[in-house]
């Protein structure tokens, strides 16, 4: 697929159509995939790029760097679009899933790794599942997002909520309680049960 320049993060208009419905998020991939879609790139890119510039913020603290991240993950959704599955998970997991790697990628080349706070404290139980995956997808921890989404299903949406937000978008506790207007506290115990849910579900798929 040809590539294409990304729009830039500073223009403020946006479609008023925005891709916050899973369905039609998908739905503007597959125009990408398909036929090439300026727009429904653009649009995507609008609605998606502030909150990866928000996770790529928080976890270099750089706005540069932040921003080369944006630019760098939206130009893997314009090329790799036709990698994207919808049974196996949303859009938006799809597309943090291409950030969080670019992120390891960033780290790497620049010699300095980080402990994945957010993600490290359930990755592992995953990991253990997952000895005999295909690699239909060329992203080194896509299958594990999807896995993680497919689990999410089953949780309360309260609880689903909260795990989304940590676990794909990067967001620590207290920014979640921020973003829902809830206490800290809500959000622990939402996540501890949640998580404590996940491990059920995974152990019962051994």
């Amino acid at each position: 697929m040809q590539t294409v320049t990304t729009p830039k993060l500073e223009r403020k208009h946006m479609s008023s159509a925005q891709p916050d419905d899973p369905d039609h998020a998908a739905a503007l991939l597959a125009l990408v995939a398909n036929e090439q879609s300026r727009q429904a790139f653009s649009e995507l890119f609008h609605y998606f790029a502030p909150r990866l510039k928000a996770y790529a913020t928080r976890q270099f603290g750089n706005e540069q760097t932040a921003m080369d991240l944006v630019q760098e993950t939206m130009t893997n959704v314009w090329n790799k679009a036709h990698l994207f599955k919808p049974d196996r998970g949303s859009a938006s997991t799809w597309i943090f899933t291409i950030a969080r790697n670019i992120r390891f990628d960033f780290l790497r080349k620049n010699k300095h790794r980080q402990h994945d706070l957010s993600a490290d404290e359930l990755w592992p139980v995953l990991a253990e599942t997952n000895d005999s995956l295909d690699d239909d997808y060329a992203l080194d921890d896509d299958l594990l997002m999807q896995q993680l989404a497919g689990y999410c299903e089953s949780l309360p949406k309260a609880q689903r909520t909260v795990i989304e937000l940590i676990y794909v978008e990067g967001k620590s506790q207290q920014e979640v309680a921020d973003a829902l207007g809830i206490p800290l506290g809500t959000v622990k115990s939402r996540t501890r049960l949640a998580l404590q849910k996940l491990r059920e579900l995974i152990n019962s798929d051994d």
